[in-house]
Formats: C-alpha cells, sequence, structure tokens
C-alpha cells in the first residue's frame, strides 16, 4: 500500500493537468518553428532529447537534488547560484516565472514547504528558481529524492512534446512515442550520478528563448 501511495503522489504531481503554468512554456520551441529549423516531431524530440542531456542532466537535476535535501539556507544559496550562472534574461525570468506558478499551486494545496518559500520570496531573498522550487515543494510533499529528480525530468520532456503539439508539429500520439523514447534517456540519465559542479550547454535553445519576444506572433511566453 505505501508504495501505491508513493506512485499515486507522483502520478498526480506529474499530471499535466496540476496547475503549474508550465503549459504557458515552449523553451524556444515556437521561435524554432517560425525559423524552419523544426519542423516535425523527429525535430521536436532531437530538441527536447538536448534539453534534457544538456541542460536538465547536467544541471537542473544538480539543484533539484540538492534542494530536496536542504533547508532554507541550502534553497536560498540554490536559488542565487542559478541567478547568476543563467545569463539570457528570457530564460531567468522564465525560471522565475514557471517556479512561482508551481509554488502558487502548492501555496493553495497547504503543501508545508509551501509556506517556507512564500515567505523567503516576500522577504525578497529569493527569486523563485524552477529547480530549487521543485526540489523543496516535492520533498515537503512527501516524495523520495529519486522520485523528486524523475518527475522533475519528466515535467520538462512531457511538456516540450505538450508544447509541440500545440504548435501542430506534431499529434498526440507521436507526441507520446516521442515522450516514451524521451524516459528511456532519462531513465538512463537517472541510473548515474549526477555532476559535482553544475553546468550546461544549449546554445541553440537558448538563442531562441532570447529572440521570442521580437517574433511577429506568440503563443507561449517563451
Amino acid at each position: 500500500m505505501a508504495d501505491a501511495a508513493r506512485l499515486l503522489g507522483v502520478l498526480r504531481l506529474g499530471d499535466s493537468a496540476f496547475p503549474s503554468g508550465g503549459f504557458a512554456f515552449s523553451w524556444g520551441l515556437e521561435t524554432l518553428k517560425d525559423d524552419g529549423r523544426v519542423r516535425d516531431g523527429a525535430g521536436v524530440e532531437a530538441f527536447a532529447a538536448g534539453l534534457v542531456r544538456w541542460r536538465w542532466a547536467t544541471s537542473d537535476r544538480v539543484f533539484v537534488r540538492r534542494a530536496a535535501a536542504g533547508g532554507e539556507d541550502a534553497w536560498i544559496a540554490l536559488d542565487a547560484e542559478i541567478e547568476a550562472m543563467t545569463l539570457a534574461a528570457e530564460l531567468r525570468d522564465g525560471s522565475c516565472r514557471a517556479g512561482r506558478a508551481l509554488l502558487r499551486a502548492h501555496a493553495g494545496l497547504g503543501t508545508p514547504s509551501s509556506g517556507a518559500w512564500r515567505r523567503l520570496l516576500e522577504e525578497g531573498r529569493v527569486h523563485g528558481h524552477l529547480p530549487v522550487v521543485q526540489g523543496a515543494l516535492w520533498s515537503g510533499a512527501g516524495l523520495a529524492a529519486a522520485d523528486v529528480e524523475a518527475l522533475s525530468a519528466w515535467t520538462l520532456a512531457s511538456g516540450i512534446c505538450q508544447a509541440a503539439v500545440r504548435l501542430a508539429l506534431m499529434g498526440p500520439l507521436e507526441a507520446q512515442r516521442v515522450i516514451a523514447r524521451l524516459a528511456d534517456d532519462i531513465a538512463a540519465i537517472l541510473s548515474r550520478p549526477p555532476p559535482e559542479i553544475p553546468h550546461a550547454f544549449t546554445p541553440l535553445a537558448d538563442i531562441a528563448v532570447m529572440r521570442h519576444e521580437r517574433g511577429a506572433a506568440r503563443l507561449f511566453a517563451n
């Protein structure tokens, strides 16, 4: 019964219907479609795999993991570190908007760690970057560290594929096939320890996000 309850908790928090605000983000995919660089499901899969492997696995995972294991002092330091290492203003803004949207949902649900996070935000001691908020809130909701990491990667992969469907780059069935293959990549990543020093290299996506605000049509926030 304990394993079933744990699984159900992970499924609930990872459900696309959970009001986390992630539906507003395309991670640069909208710009890449407009540029003609991503035209179909294969392009979406390559784009998503790059973000999973070269941003989430080497950076976000580190922050999620450490936030899940830490307390307020750790959250403040980790949040500041993400702010300092994220050079693009659009990426910083997107991370904070997504983190604060997730916080609002958990505050409404009464997740234990949400109260401390709201206080830190009100005091101006944190920015609210998504990976740190994920680790803190999901750990506070009772998830184990391994579940927190898996859920963070899953929400990124599934969120990109949902954005691709909305952009008409692929249909829902193809999106599920892409997500299944990305899940294999995620499982392989989770079988290995994370790096000691967080780092990321996704220049195509980063530049696309920076150019997005000048796009002629904008369905997504980034």
